[in-house]
């Protein structure tokens, strides 16, 4: 098969890769080069490298309408679709002759849109999956080829979950290319009760002690990829990318936000609006990620200060 790849971040270069391996790859759509570093050169997108030591002719379009014509030209049998990062109008769904395949990371209709994994653990969810549909004009809301789903462990945050994610949707995938080649294509309505997972705003990376216990750690779950949630401490930003659950027992007197236990080697646990959590891994502003125990040498922390 003729095939089409859409994709940018190292996250699609697996699938880059399978795609390569399954199908006779005539083009690459990817986002523009962006300036990086401190001289602030154009950097390409990890897709864009791999495309180019294979010779594979590549698109950067600030708008997609700009290739229509050279894309309808190929006369691919499909397109491939991967973390791409821009919606993909008509006149570009109609350029390939089977259709325009994504490969999403949920079980759709829940958490359509842009940050499907970090929502599902924002949200507490015990399951997730990966979803390969049909695009449409919609928001992620067309015809499914192929959907397979997994338990999220307690532990799992965005970083162990997305390589788990990303191992599925490598082997759902292929399932789907295999089907395609030989005729069977799916296009199951989607069914259920559709969610949104829109782009994470500054504010959702706020820590807010008003709070549960378990909804912080959620939050802090979903964001430890980056940019991870935030608290205040003696007036300053510092990120927090672990975090555990302590007792459910009401510390008496003490209000959201109170530090009510420090434990060396170990970090401090702050009271929420129920529950407590232990704050076990930060990164103060301008310095590395460290473990909070190692943070809180030399810092005068004391329990009953409140955070901010």
């Amino acid at each position: 098969m003729k095939a089409i790849f859409y994709g940018s971040p190292q996250l699609a270069v697996p699938f880059f890769s399978l795609v390569l391996r399954c199908c006779q790859v005539v083009a690459v759509v990817t986002q523009p080069d962006r300036p990086s570093g401190r001289g602030m050169l154009p950097k390409p997108t990890p897709v864009k490298v791999l495309a180019d030591s294979k010779g594979i002719r590549v698109f950067q379009p600030h708008k997609i309408s700009e290739i229509i014509a050279e894309l309808s030209a190929l006369r691919a049998d499909l397109a491939v679709i991967v973390a791409y990062g821009k919606i993909l109008p008509p006149e570009a769904l109609a350029a390939t002759l089977k259709g325009n395949l994504n490969v999403h990371f949920s079980c759709l209709p829940k958490y359509r849109g842009a940050a499907p994994i970090a929502w599902s653990l924002m949200r507490g969810e015990q399951r997730t999956g990966v979803t390969c549909f049909w695009v449409d004009a919609g928001m992620d809301t067309g015809p499914i080829q192929r959907l397979a789903e997994i338990s999220i462990a307690p532990e799992d945050d965005a970083v162990s979950l997305t390589q788990k994610l990303s191992e599925l949707g490598l082997w759902t995938l292929s399932v789907c290319l295999s089907d395609i080649e030989a005729g069977r294509i799916f296009r199951e309505a989607q069914r259920g009760e559709p969610s949104l997972a829109p782009k994470l705003k500054p504010e959702d990376r706020v820590i807010a002690w008003d709070m549960p216990a378990e909804a912080i750690l959620n939050r802090v779950r979903a964001l430890a990829a980056g940019p991870p949630a935030s608290l205040r401490l003696q007036g300053g930003p510092i990120n927090v990318f672990r975090a555990r659950l302590g007792d459910m027992k009401p510390a008496h007197s003490a209000r959201p936000g109170a530090v009510v236990d420090i434990e060396a080697g170990k970090g401090f646990l702050v009271q929420c609006q129920t529950g407590k959590l232990w704050i076990l891994e930060v990164q103060p502003g301008g310095k590395k990620r460290m473990p909070a125990a190692a943070f809180l040498n030399g810092l005068h922390l004391k329990k009953g200060d409140t955070l901010r």
